[in-house]
């Protein structure tokens, strides 16, 4: 229940676009053609839930979500265009496998595993702000009206 909504810069529609997830036991940061669009930081410290430990499935599906995700019903979705479908193209993994409760990469610190501590440089830094001050629509952490007790902890801190 963390969302954040963004209008891109591009049409997904028009071409392939190339998303990406990195998630490590640091943070779990989402780009599209490199540009990293969401940052969700481990903040286990301060009380918030985070994934670290648990495997990661990869799936797709499209479903009419009028009354949520589209500006709470403000974009309404153009059946027009329908059927929508969605596809995986180079599809890629570099992970670590889950086994009996057990990672992988409980040790490993491999080169071949650098994804697994890294961090956004500052030039990512730098994109990850500017979409989000000019593309981001929606940031739960602003939502007064959904959090009127106060807001969650993570946004506080940030």
């Amino acid at each position: 229940k963390r969302e954040h909504q963004f209008l891109l810069w591009c049409d997904p529609t028009a071409a392939f676009h190339t998303y990406s997830v990195l998630r490590n036991p640091h943070r779990i940061v989402f780009t599209d053609d490199g540009t990293p669009i969401r940052e969700f930081k481990n903040s286990e410290s301060i009380g918030v839930p985070f994934p670290k430990n648990q495997p990661m499935r990869i799936y797709s599906s499209l479903w009419n979500a009028d009354d949520w995700a589209t500006r709470g019903g403000l974009v309404k979705t153009d059946w027009t265009h329908a059927p929508f479908t969605a596809s995986y193209r180079n599809f890629k993994a570099d992970a670590c496998l889950w086994s009996n409760g057990k990672s992988s990469c409980a040790s490993s610190k491999s080169r071949s595993r650098a994804w697994f501590s890294q961090e956004l440089d500052s030039s990512s830094q730098n994109k990850l702000k500017w979409v989000q001050k000019n593309y981001m629509i929606y940031n739960y952490c602003t939502d007064t009206k959904r959090f009127p007790q106060g807001l969650p902890v993570e946004c506080r801190t940030a």
